[in-house]
């Protein structure tokens, strides 16, 4: 099983462009985003049209949302694509990102061994989940990495008023493909983005348990780091990018993705 937390790959694929932009001394655009878009497919989707539109490459660092969101602060790429807006705002407040757009949203749902033994499957709220997850000593993966998923997970327990040290909880700092391939080893329950447990489900000994609720919301956006503060960045560029994702052809694109028929995500630009 591939443990790697995080990838840097140029997903590019030297089509033609036909946009004035094309260059080919033209700087690449560096994003860093969570591992959710990445291995769910949409970035490999997105970008070829992206690059034949406007002649642009895009360097992605997929290393969920803390690790984006730390890259960013410190000048290491010229945007973030991200899904934890607490952690967002303070991005935004602290002076190291600017224009933060809605960019579209899916939700996260609560996953396991069919045989279900904590008995959640016709719970009607998440942190009822959690709270019998947590009193029935059941396994349960976290990714513990500071991803938006996991910053999610701790909210949760939080809200539950659960400290999650019981024996069956598992932190195991990895990214989302991998810790769902361990809650199949295990058989335990995980929390995981939809758009990821699409992409995996197929290659899983796993059951989708619960979804629906409210708190499990999952809205992503796109914010340019702060050309004032690192101003060797490629803010034109990543400009040009964060514009053509929110726009109607980038929006569109978002809302016909998918995968075994099926949505993954829902355009939300305003």
């Amino acid at each position: 099983m591939n443990m790697v937390t995080s990838a840097f790959v140029t997903l590019s694929v030297g089509l033609f462009s036909f946009s004035s932009l094309a260059n080919d001394d033209q700087p690449h655009i560096r994003l860093a985003t969570t591992t959710s878009t990445y291995h769910s497919g949409l970035l490999n989707y997105l970008l070829p049209e992206f690059e034949k539109d406007t002649g642009y490459k895009v360097d992605v660092v997929a290393a969920g949302t803390g690790k984006s969101l730390k890259m960013g602060e410190n000048g290491d790429v010229d945007l973030v694509m991200t899904h934890a807006p607490k952690a967002e705002a303070n991005f935004v407040s602290q002076g190291f990102g600017i224009l933060p757009r809605k960019l579209m949203y899916n939700d996260f749902v609560i996953v396991g061994p069919e045989s279900d033994p904590a008995k959640v499957t016709n719970e009607k709220d998440v942190l009822k989940v959690f709270s019998k997850i947590a009193s029935t000593n059941a396994t349960f993966i976290s990714r513990g990495d500071d991803s938006g998923t996991h910053k999610k997970e701790k909210g949760l327990w939080e809200q539950s008023k659960i400290e999650p040290d019981f024996g069956g909880y598992r932190s195991v700092g990895q990214g989302m493909g991998p810790t769902l391939n361990m809650a199949s080893e295990m058989q335990g329950y995980t929390m995981t983005d939809r758009g990821t447990w699409l992409a995996y489900n197929n290659t899983l000994d796993l059951s989708l348990l619960f979804q629906g609720d409210k708190n499990l919301f999952n809205p992503y956006q796109v914010i340019l780091v702060n050309p004032e503060r690192y101003p060797s960045i490629n803010h034109k560029g990543a400009k040009v990018f964060s514009d053509w994702l929110i726009d109607s052809k980038g929006q569109e694109l978002i809302n016909t993705f998918k995968l075994n028929g099926k949505q993954l995500f829902v355009a939300s630009a305003q």
